[in-house]
């Protein structure tokens, strides 16, 4: 444990061997393991429980009733000394909680930089984030999923085990997401179906309208128009000298995920 400007609060409980940065403050009640790192100015509030061997990165804040760290939900996890690492400057609101990884898969939940997890949601174990997510109220991810960057997640969704999301995703709120979903998409309903692509979003970003108008185009070859095999329509997109981010479309369908791939409805 450093002692360069880090504050902790009398109440809080700090296992010998935890370590911190410079500017970390630790609030009221809160309890924090021996295998923790917390690191530059990162903010832990009261009441926050942060164990296991879990890593934070620095400027983050962490809000209170979280816990972060604790033993995966997961029946055959037998105690191994599985990883949290969450990267700079995340806030992960009130109630939230985060599980490490299992030895079933790559033993570490990971985090990317920059996101936002709003009050009561949930990530589980062996999940890996990108960076700039944002999951809304009460929203769950269940095992073994892969958000790309810039995903938006919203209120009280929840994702099936081993899911692929794609960036720059938006999904609506209540939706239950049981298959992949395509980069640049947009899905919802109580079981997600795709709904087009995340044109709002793709414009906040600085996308291009020429960029745009390529995924459209690609969006239409391969869910719209259906002539022949959907595999024909892919290898059509792959071998056409497409846009760079219709390259990031189809590299992410090849790549082929354990769940099917996400459809509009019919």
């Amino acid at each position: 444990m450093t002692d360069k400007d880090v504050t902790i609060h009398p109440t809080a409980i700090i296992a010998q061997g935890a370590r911190f940065g410079a500017g970390v403050s630790v609030g009221a009640f809160t309890t924090i393991g021996e295998n923790v790192e917390i690191n530059d100015n990162t903010k832990i509030f009261s009441h926050v429980v942060i164990d296991g061997h879990t890593k934070i990165g620095q400027n983050c804040e962490v809000f209170p009733f979280t816990t972060l760290g604790l033993a995966p939900q997961h029946s055959k996890y037998a105690g191994e000394p599985s990883r949290l690492v969450i990267g700079n400057h995340n806030i992960i609101r009130e109630h939230v909680s985060m599980h490490g990884g299992t030895a079933l898969d790559r033993m570490e939940t990971t985090i990317g930089e920059h996101g936002l997890f709003m009050a009561g949601s949930h990530v589980a174990h062996d999940c890996v984030i990108g960076e700039h997510a944002i999951l809304a109220n009460g929203t769950g991810i269940a095992g073994h999923v892969a958000l790309g960057d810039y995903v938006y997640l919203g209120g009280y969704s929840a994702v099936h085990p081993f899911v692929r999301i794609g960036s720059h995703v938006i999904v609506g709120g209540g939706s239950i997401i049981v298959d992949d979903i395509i980069p640049f998409g947009a899905v919802l309903g109580g079981r997600a179906m795709l709904d087009g692509l995340n044109i709002i979003g793709l414009r906040r970003r600085g996308f291009t309208a020429a960029q745009i108008s390529a995924l459209r185009a690609a969006y239409n070859t391969l869910f719209v128009v259906e002539t022949g095999l959907f595999a024909e329509r892919l290898e059509s997109l792959k071998t056409a000298g497409s846009d760079d981010v219709v390259d990031v479309l189809v590299k992410f369908i090849k790549a082929k995920g354990k769940r099917p791939l996400c459809h509009p409805e019919r």
